[in-house]
């Protein structure tokens, strides 16, 4: 007689739930309130780089610190974001990093992250829905400026 072998998978999918607040983001200034409360007294410090991710109804459903780097800039790691979209199964994120300098223009590094991390998770499906950049009183939004 033949006996069957049980397999047991190496990866589950589930849903884990969580406690993290549930919030609809409508507009820029809803995503530079959220995500300014990742950030102290050393946003004028050193350049830290976040992720939001989002569902389907661009509802808030986790986030991510990427980096943390200089007073200057930090390394992001595009790959590091896909990690996190997959895994929380988000349908869109919103980039954000602080300026300590206080200057709220895009330099040519953020255009480009932002052009490069759209490309590689629209392989994804999933969407990029604003880069917020962050100083100590105001915000610049990458799609209220026309980059999204």
């Amino acid at each position: 007689m033949k006996t069957k072998t049980k397999y047991t998978p190496l990866f589950t999918i589930k849903k884990n739930d969580t406690e993290f607040p549930q919030v609809k983001i409508k507009s820029s200034l809803d995503a530079y309130n959220f995500i300014r409360q990742f950030y102290f007294e050393d946003i004028e410090v050193y350049e830290s780089f976040f992720i939001l991710l989002l569902n389907r109804s661009k509802t808030t459903i986790g986030y991510a610190k990427i980096s943390q780097g200089g007073i200057a800039g930090t390394v992001v790691d595009i790959r590091i974001i896909a990690k996190y979209a997959l895994d929380s199964l988000a349908d869109a994120v919103i980039l954000a990093h602080n300026h300590p300098s206080g200057n709220l223009q895009p330099s040519d590094q953020d255009i480009n992250l932002t052009k490069k991390t759209t490309q590689a998770l629209k392989l994804i499906d999933v969407d990029i829905c604003d880069h917020v950049i962050l100083t100590k009183n105001n915000y610049y939004s990458f799609a209220d400026g026309g980059y999204l």
